[in-house]
């Protein structure tokens, strides 16, 4: 009779379990909640299907899942998140707070929008910084203080650009279905088929679209070149498994 073969695994090519991370989880959990808090305060005060058409809401909900779901895995001992999806997070909430700061409330863009953010008050300028300041610091400082280098590729900046392809369909078709005079009928001025065509737009969204490329690059190859985190517990994943801790 022929001896079954062992289908157990050497132990030397077993993974240690993950360490637990406390500090790691409630910094995720604090970055989640305050983009969760941002995005509640604009569902409250606004039109929710208004509120909810605007790329900046579609990058802190990912900004709330994936964060959150990273301080969940970091607390229970759980591997990392792919990589490819904590670096689009990354580079969609880093757009957000770079083209709010640098072009909508920056009163030398062509296309700003100063007065209107002057005149939030309360809980909508709370909002406002939640969402465009402290949630694009926080997931910063999450990528450098505390995942480990090298998982990011160049390939991944082409991949991330689906999402801000697909915002931009989503956006056009949106503005062709509503009426002109509807409330943000197209949710940001470099958008606005009204004001510059199509063809115009166009060209905003090629440039647009080389800077989330370009953007995108530059994060792969800060990720190749920073340091690691000296304690051992960044250490336990293979290079192709590392990503969000």
């Amino acid at each position: 009779m022929l001896t079954p073969r062992s289908s157990a695994v050497p132990a030397a090519a077993v993974l240690p379990p993950a360490p637990h991370r406390p500090y790691a989880a409630a910094f995720r959990g604090l970055i989640a909640l305050a983009a969760a808090t941002g995005l509640v305060i604009e569902c409250v005060h606004g039109n929710v299907l208004v509120v909810l058409s605007f790329f900046t809401i579609w990058s802190n909900v990912l900004v709330a899942v994936v964060l959150g779901w990273g301080a969940a895995r970091a607390w229970n001992r759980r591997p990392p998140l792919p990589a490819l999806w904590t670096g689009g997070v990354l580079l969609c909430i880093s757009v957000v707070g770079l083209v709010f700061h640098l072009v909508l409330d920056n009163p030398a863009s062509q296309f700003n929008q100063a007065a209107e953010i002057a005149r939030l008050s309360g809980a909508r300028a709370v909002a406002n910084q939640l969402l465009h300041t402290v949630s694009p610091i926080g997931t910063a400082l999450d990528f450098l203080l505390l995942t480990a280098p090298g998982a990011l590729r160049p390939r991944h900046a082409a991949q991330w650009l689906a999402v801000p392809g697909l915002y931009l369909a989503f956006a056009l078709v949106r503005g062709s279905l509503l009426s002109p005079g509807s409330a943000a009928r197209y949710t940001y001025p470099f958008l606005d088929v009204t004001l510059h065509g199509y063809a115009g737009v166009a060209v905003n969204a090629v440039v647009l679209g080389a800077a989330f490329y370009l953007l995108g690059l530059a994060i792969v190859g800060l990720d190749r070149i920073r340091p690691a985190p000296p304690s051992p517990e960044y250490r336990i994943s293979s290079e192709r498994a590392r990503g969000l801790k």
